[in-house]
């Protein structure tokens, strides 16, 4: 298990950007076949909070990789900052998508380019409904899924679609913030605690729709607080502690070795 850990550290010093390797494209992955998505070396700050200390990882096309790690790890901030939201701020590295730099854009052209965020807090759009929130995410291109068959994949919302966003219950606005994300083009999709605050019932259900989202074959980084739920889902897992990477390997690995999930999950 010791040789599938990975230590972001240099002589047990954090790195700081300055001292940041130079980028370099991205050519392989695991098993030596094309790295899809990659992000080297990245660096992200809060202010003057140093989160995201040096995480480098790819993931490969139609692979699903569980981002875990205790509290306060900085796994929703390197969710962030692939998705290239202000906050937390890039200082340094690198982050591609089929082979397109995406470090020195904004987040809306990220998500031009192919990133579907989900975030934690689902932000649906008040005012507006069920349907008017999937349209909306198709006023401009390029465009994913149509809305018939987001329905397909969400019953539920297509029979709550005349109804208001915001007055849905937790699951259903889970719905559909995930379909409003698979409404555009999407080449990663990022899932940040999909599961928080759902009841147990509801939870299967999104566990449900995950697996029909793997079995199409959709690259996803699944950032979630219920670390077992991701490894059943999940081809491999990368695990943080302080914003920094310290295992990549199988999710098979982590369910298998109470050590490892103890040391870095407390499970």
């Amino acid at each position: 298990m010791a040789d599938a850990k990975t230590k972001a550290m240099d002589g047990g010093q954090a790195k700081a950007p300055g001292d940041a390797a130079p980028g370099q494209q991205p050519i392989r992955s695991a098993g030596n076949q094309p790295a899809y998505f990659s992000c080297w070396d990245i660096h992200a700050y809060y202010g003057e909070s140093y989160i995201v200390q040096g995480v480098s990882f790819d993931v490969r096309e139609g692979e699903i990789v569980a981002l875990l790690g205790r509290n306060g790890a900085g796994k929703t901030s390197t969710l962030r900052a692939i998705a290239r939201v202000d906050d937390p701020s890039l200082k340094a590295g690198e982050v591609w998508l089929d082979h397109q730099p995406l470090h020195n854009m904004k987040a809306h052209q990220a998500a031009r380019n192919g990133i579907g965020l989900v975030p934690e807090d689902r932000r649906i759009i008040a005012g507006l409904t069920v349907e008017e929130n999937l349209k909306l995410a198709q006023i401009a291109p390029p465009i994913g899924w149509s809305i018939e068959r987001v329905y397909d994949l969400f019953p539920r919302l297509g029979e709550r679609r005349k109804q208001e966003g915001t007055t849905l219950s937790g699951g259903e606005q889970q719905m559909l913030a995930i379909g409003r994300t698979l409404a555009r083009d999407v080449k990663l999709l990022l899932l940040d605690e999909p599961y928080e605050g759902l009841a147990p019932v509801i939870v299967h259900e999104i566990e449900r729709t995950l697996e029909q989202i793997k079995a199409l074959g959709m690259t996803t980084i699944i950032v979630e607080q219920n670390a077992i739920a991701a490894l059943h889902l999940a081809d491999r897992a990368i695990i943080l502690d302080m914003g920094q990477v310290v295992f990549d390997g199988t999710a098979q690995d982590v369910l298998d070795s109470a050590e490892l999930r103890q040391q870095y999950l407390a499970i």
